[in-house]
C-alpha cells in the first residue's frame, strides 16, 4: 500500500496541472460562452502524450496505467472541465481500438488518433437505450464485405467534428450477445449528425445524434469478435467511470481552492468570512470528502489496471462517489460566494453546470448503484 507518488507520476501531474494552468483556465469562460470546440488546443495535450494515456507505444500511445490517466485527467479539469471530460471520451474510444483491434486496425486508426490528428467519438446511447444500453436497436446487416447499418445514436460527444467513431451495434440475437463493436468513419455515405444540443455545460465540446441510414461499413472495421461489443464497451465504460471521476475531484478541487480564498478575503459583520466556525466547518467537510473520493478512485483504478475480480464494482463505486461529492463540493462553495458565485464573472456556476452531468453519463449514479449491489449480493 504505497500513498505517495512516484517521480514519473510527479512529473507527468506536473505537466498536466501547468497545461491546465496555461491553455486551459485563460480560455475556459470564453469557450463555455462561445460553444468553441478548441481542436487544436487538445492537439497541444496530445503532443504531451495526453492523446493515448493507455494506448501502446508502437502506435503512438504513452502506455501509462489507469492511475496515472486519473492523475491526468484530475490535473485537466482543473483548466476546463468540458475539454479534460472529451479528451477522457477519446482516450477511451482509442483505448478499445488498441485493446480489442487486430494490428492492421491498429496501425490503421491509432497513430492519428495518439497525435489527435484525428479525433475519436463513443456511440453507445440511443433515443430509446440509456441505461439499459444492452437494449440497442441500430442494426448491422452483414451484406458481402461490408455491414449496412441503420439506426441513431444520441447525445454523441464530438459528433460532427471526430472522424472516427467507435459503435456499438447490433449484428446478432436480441441482449447483449448480439451486440457488436465497428468503427465507423467519417464521411461514410449514409452517416449523417443531428442538431447540435443546447446543454446546461459542457458546452467547449459538441454534443448531437449520429444517424445510420443503409450506411455501408467494411466488415474489416469489425473490432474484436461479433457479439464480444458489449463487452467491449462495458470494459471501456470501466476506465471512463474512473476518468470521469477523475475529472469531478479536480473541478471540486479548483472550487474549494477558489472558496478558501474567497473566504480569506471576503467581509461581513466586521471579521473575514474565514473567522466563522460554520463557514470553516464546511470547509473542512469539503476537504474530508473530497480526499476520501480521491483515495477511494486512486485504489479503483489500481484495481482495474490489475484486473481484480471486484474491479468493476470498485469503478462503479468510485464514479458514484467522486462525482455525487464533486458536485456537492462545488454547489458548496458556489453558496459560500453567495450572490456572486452566481455570475458568470466567477467560475464557480460553471463548475457546477459542467460536474452536474458526471453524475448521469458513463452510467447513471442510479445504475452504478445497481451495479454495486449486485455483486455484493451475488452467490
Amino acid at each position: 500500500m504505497q500513498f505517495d507518488l512516484s517521480e514519473e507520476q510527479q512529473a507527468f501531474q506536473d505537466v498536466a496541472q501547468a497545461f491546465a494552468r496555461d491553455e486551459l483556465a485563460p480560455y475556459a469562460s470564453d469557450w463555455d460562452r462561445d460553444a468553441f470546440f478548441p481542436v487544436e488546443t487538445m492537439r497541444k495535450a496530445a503532443a504531451l502524450g495526453f492523446a493515448g494515456i493507455y494506448v501502446q507505444e508502437d502506435v503512438g500511445g504513452s502506455a501509462l496505467t489507469r492511475l496515472d490517466a486519473a492523475l491526468i485527467f484530475e490535473a485537466l479539469s482543473a483548466g476546463c472541465t468540458s475539454t479534460a471530460a472529451y479528451m477522457s471520451i477519446h482516450n477511451m474510444a482509442s483505448w478499445m481500438i488498441d485493446r480489442f483491434g487486430a494490428d492492421e486496425q491498429r496501425t490503421k486508426w491509432l497513430p492519428d488518433l495518439t497525435s489527435m490528428t484525428k479525433i475519436a467519438s463513443y456511440c453507445l446511447t440511443e433515443p430509446g437505450a440509456g441505461s439499459d444500453a444492452a437494449s440497442l436497436r441500430t442494426k448491422a446487416v452483414k451484406d458481402g464485405d461490408h455491414y449496412v447499418l441503420n439506426g441513431s445514436k444520441a447525445f454523441i460527444s464530438g459528433s460532427g467534428t471526430s472522424d472516427i467513431y467507435v459503435c456499438m451495434v447490433r449484428t446478432g440475437e436480441e441482449g447483449a450477445k448480439g451486440v457488436s463493436c465497428l468503427v465507423v468513419e467519417k464521411g461514410t455515405p449514409g452517416v449523417s449528425f443531428g442538431a447540435t444540443e443546447r446543454k446546461m455545460g459542457w458546452n467547449s465540446q459538441p454534443t448531437a445524434a449520429v444517424i445510420f441510414e443503409d450506411a455501408r461499413v467494411p466488415v474489416a472495421n469489425l473490432i474484436g469478435e461479433e457479439g464480444q461489443g458489449f463487452k467491449i464497451a462495458m470494459m471501456g465504460l470501466d476506465g471512463g467511470r474512473l476518468n470521469i471521476g477523475a475529472c469531478s475531484l479536480g473541478t471540486a478541487q479548483t472550487a474549494l481552492d477558489t472558496a478558501k480564498a474567497y473566504m480569506k478575503e471576503r467581509k461581513q459583520f466586521g471579521r473575514t468570512l474565514a473567522a466563522f466556525q460554520a463557514l470553516q466547518f464546511k470547509l473542512a467537510d469539503m476537504a474530508t470528502e473530497l480526499e476520501a473520493a480521491r483515495l477511494l478512485l486512486y485504489q479503483a483504478a489500481v484495481k482495474v489496471d490489475a484486473k481484480a475480480p471486484d474491479a468493476t464494482m470498485q469503478a462503479a463505486m468510485a464514479k458514484r462517489f467522486a462525482t455525487d461529492t464533486g458536485f456537492r463540493v462545488v454547489n458548496e462553495a458556489l453558496q459560500i460566494h453567495g450572490g456572486y458565485g452566481y455570475l458568470k464573472d466567477y467560475p464557480l456556476e460553471r463548475h457546477l453546470r459542467d460536474v452536474r452531468v458526471h453524475q448521469i453519463l458513463e452510467g447513471t449514479n442510479e445504475i452504478m448503484r445497481v451495479i454495486i449491489a449486485r455483486e455484493l449480493l451475488k452467490d
